[in-house]
């Protein structure tokens, strides 16, 4: 039995194993382990450079980060619940499984295990940053602000048109990491809470794929 056909997806970014319903799609292009990898890593260096282009040339504000024992626990705690809704949304939304399916297949297959921890530091950092640290306060402590980060969050997530339901999942998200960011007024929150998100689910996508694929 092949890698594709033994997939079953329980969750997103948001990162599952699943059924490949794209092993036909003329759009679909592999990447490869080295092109996924330097894929986020510029992309993460991108996003830091406009975050301190921001500050700096900008509105010269950026939401606080301290370490809090109780804040990372909020964080932490965040990012577990955010995946067991990812899970939840995926089972009940086929346009949003279809979506996250590409979107897994597109990032995780070609990573490995240790690589998972490069997808939890990077976006998590350089994305908390930029849409939480620097745009939020810039655009507004309040509902306007968490609004316009959250959708241009949700827009870094469109790889086609196709994918709406994703962009639609991911500035969701974006609304939430905000609100924790505007309770707290500790940048750790979200970082934290993506971080967790991003890693548990990467490593439950690899780990499912790897048993089916061995079984």
């Amino acid at each position: 039995m092949s890698w594709n056909s033994k997939f079953k997806t329980q969750s997103s970014k948001l990162y599952y194993p699943v059924a490949d319903p794209f092993s036909d799609d003329p759009e679909f292009i592999p990447l490869t382990r080295t092109q996924v990898l330097i894929a986020m890593g510029v992309t993460a260096l991108l996003l830091l450079l406009v975050s301190k282009l921001w500050v700096n040339v900008g509105s010269g504000l950026m939401l606080p980060i301290a370490w809090s024992s109780e804040h990372a626990l909020i964080g932490v705690g965040l990012g577990v619940g955010i995946t067991l809704a990812s899970s939840v949304i995926y089972a009940l939304w086929s346009e949003y499984r279809q979506s996250a399916d590409y979107y897994l297949k597109l990032v995780l297959k070609p990573l490995v295990f240790p690589d998972i921890i490069w997808l939890g530091l990077l976006p998590g950092l350089s994305e908390e940053l930029l849409f939480r640290g620097v745009m939020l306060p810039t655009f507004g402590l309040d509902t306007a602000g968490i609004l316009f980060s959250s959708l241009c969050f949700g827009m870094l997530h469109l790889s086609s048109f196709k994918q709406w339901s994703y962009v639609v999942w991911a500035t969701a998200i974006g609304g939430v990491l905000g609100v924790s960011a505007l309770m707290t007024n500790n940048l750790l929150v979200p970082i934290l809470a993506h971080i967790t998100t991003n890693f548990i689910s990467g490593c439950l996508w690899k780990w499912r794929g790897f048993k089916d694929d061995v079984a």
